[in-house]
């Protein structure tokens, strides 16, 4: 912390229920997730770098999540790591080498690395999700809000990760004790592993559930009745069981249960404190929202860039005035013509699930995306365009896809796979 200061304030985007914090490393400026899922900070995806230095290198393995192998990596000591005024000049890193790990796709924006436990081990760390902010205390001179609408709970931290203890509903006439990890770089909202108590409810379909470190990570989704933490209660909350493949190269999930992610996390404004093993939790704006599911059965992600041709003009000959509302086109060409050239990110199909209203209306892996009813995506955001495919239950939506050079249009109703019928 800088001299004579108690606290840092930073401000972050919250992407897919993410957080996306702005990094130096060794002055050159990155973009990471806030994990507390990890322990030390891991750097991918350099390419689009002219340059990063990383000292005092050695050749290491890393084992995560995923259903592949472990993968080589790069360890790295002696790194100056800045966030806004707060500094750590001796940061150990880990760097994959590995094109394959890389997040950007699925987000819609660069992402460099994750981080977690330093920043959490060395601060009481105050996590506003309302207003997209985090305050980073002093632990000696930090004063704890008190009132009603807050709530400190026992966090157990072992092994530099951060455990809960909860409640889960799986009937109506079982409250099932659970501890999980709490994983603010999970965007889900609560996994659950199989067992001779926790099992999983009669309605559930395969899914895709994320992407880790050694892969891509399936399982069954579903829906418990509800989930308590403290004296809060998210009824009829979103769940999954991953596959235990994507969990064959963790060691010691010792007594674990789970793990509790962003959709969840979200709903709270959180100080996480760490030296006193505490977590305080205050609900948010966010807290009754309904919970995310998938309802067209399409995963999107970014697939390089592709020029597009648009008319500027219209029929009078009078300029149009059309800003990019996503701010993707970044290269333009104009023409005499009245016409313009853009340089706008592909977004394609990356997975379909089997038996979803998409797969069923003749959607496939790889399409180009278009269009969605009648909106050109190259003029919104990634997370904006997951939003206008899974909106509301009962929406018909229009897609048009470029396959094989062809333009086509497929049509389906958006169909949540919970919810009872009338």
């Amino acid at each position: 912390m800088p001299v004579g200061k108690q606290s840092q304030r930073v401000k972050f985007e919250l992407i897919n229920n993410l957080i996306v914090i702005p990094m130096e490393v060794n002055g050159s400026e990155l973009s990471f997730i806030l994990d507390s899922g990890v322990g030390k900070p891991i750097l991918f995806n350099l390419f689009d770098q002219d340059s990063l230095q990383i000292n005092k290198v050695s050749e290491i393995t890393i084992r995560g999540l995923g259903d592949g192998e472990p993968i080589e990596a790069l360890s790295s000591k002696e790194n100056h790591f800045k966030l806004g005024g707060i500094e750590n000049r001796d940061q150990q890193l880990y760097v994959v080498l590995d094109k394959n790990m890389n997040f950007s796709p699925n987000l819609g924006i660069p992402i460099h690395g994750i981080i977690g436990y330093d920043l959490f081990r060395d601060f009481v760390v105050d996590i506003n999700y309302a207003s997209k902010t985090i305050k980073f205390h002093d632990p000696i001179s930090y004063k704890y809000k008190t009132g009603k609408k807050y709530e400190t709970l026992p966090l157990s931290i072992i092994r530099k990760k951060a455990y809960v203890t909860g409640e889960v509903f799986l009937k109506d006439e079982e409250n099932i004790p659970v501890r999980l990890l709490v994983d603010s770089g999970s965007s889900d909202a609560i996994w659950l592993f199989e067992n001779e108590e926790i099992d999983i409810p009669d309605k559930n379909y395969e899914d895709f559930l994320g992407k880790g470190l050694n892969g891509d990570i399936f399982g069954k989704r579903t829906m418990v009745k509800g989930f308590k933490i403290g004296s809060f209660v998210l009824e009829d909350a979103k769940a999954a069981f991953p596959d235990a493949a994507s969990f064959n190269e963790i060691k010691n999930l010792g007594d674990r249960n789970g793990s509790l992610g962003g959709e969840v996390l979200k709903r709270f404004n959180i100080i996480f404190d760490y030296p006193k093993g505490q977590i305080t939790l205050r609900k948010n704006h966010s807290f009754n929202d309904p919970f995310q599911y998938n309802m067209s059965g399409l995963d999107l992600q970014h697939d390089g860039l592709r020029y597009i041709s648009e008319r500027i003009t219209d029929q009078r000959g009078i300029l149009r005035n059309d800003k990019n509302k996503g701010g993707f086109g970044n290269v333009q060409l104009l023409f005499q013509n009245q016409t313009r050239l853009s340089l706008v990110p592909e977004i394609i199909v990356s997975g379909i699930r089997a038996g979803s209203p998409a797969a069923e209306a003749g959607l496939r892996e790889g399409d180009v995306i278009l269009a969605v009813n009648g909106k050109k995506v190259h003029t919104y955001k990634l997370q904006e365009i997951l939003h206008m495919l899974n909106e509301k239950e009962g929406k018909r939506i229009k897609v048009l896809i470029e396959r094989s050079n062809s333009d086509l249009l497929f049509s389906f109703v958006l169909k949540n796979m919970f919810k009872e019928k009338p």
